[in-house]
């Protein structure tokens, strides 16, 4: 008996070949989905524990020769870098693609993410695509990262020009901006009114 519930359908690719009915597989891609996008954001908001949540116990990270380990130590690594009050980094995600089998799925995806950090000749931007490979696993009533492997695919370093769209969007002083975890608008739950 599977252990998520979600009940497999003869697709008629022969006796080994099982899919998900359509709604299970819907509803399966889009908690992995939302664990990749809690992923994200609690790396940019600087939310540690939410983001080693996104793990199964056991887990391991292969970030494409940057760090290789359990995804705990991995965790701890970037700990520090992410919480840093003046860390300011966006990660986008594009191109899920989902590939259920059982209580296991084969997961991959594109990221950009920006990043504003300190070098030895001052404040500067990247810009960095990779792609995130990911084999997710179903375990107590939830979908989790089993192994991750991270692969870049390029990298665009500038200077910093921070001009709020040359000065059209609205003075620098009036606009509300992210923080991060536990002050960022998504943990304090305010209303735009209250905000």
């Amino acid at each position: 008996m599977r252990s998520n519930n979600i009940h497999a359908v003869d697709s008629g690719g022969g006796p080994d070949v099982r899919d998900y009915s359509p709604v299970d597989a819907l509803v399966a891609k889009q908690k992995i989905y939302e664990v990749l996008a809690r992923f994200l954001r609690a790396a940019d908001r600087g939310d540690v524990e939410d983001a080693r949540r996104c793990y199964l116990p056991g887990a391991t990270e292969d970030h494409g020769g940057v760090f290789t380990g359990t995804a705990d130590d991995y965790i701890d690594h970037i700990a520090g870098a992410i919480t840093h009050p003046r860390s300011l980094t966006t990660h986008a995600m594009t191109n899920v693609l989902v590939e259920l089998d059982g209580d296991t799925a084969l997961v991959e995806s594109y990221v950009l993410a920006f990043a504003r950090i300190k070098t030895s000749d001052g404040i500067a931007d990247t810009l960095t695509a990779a792609r995130l490979i990911d084999r997710f696993g179903f375990e107590d009533g939830r979908w989790g990262i089993r192994h991750r492997a991270l692969r870049w695919d390029w990298n665009h370093d500038m200077a910093t020009a921070e001009g709020w769209i040359f000065g059209m969007l609205a003075p620098e002083t009036s606009l509300k901006k992210s923080k991060k975890f536990p002050d960022d608008l998504i943990y304090t739950r305010q209303t735009q009114e209250n905000s």
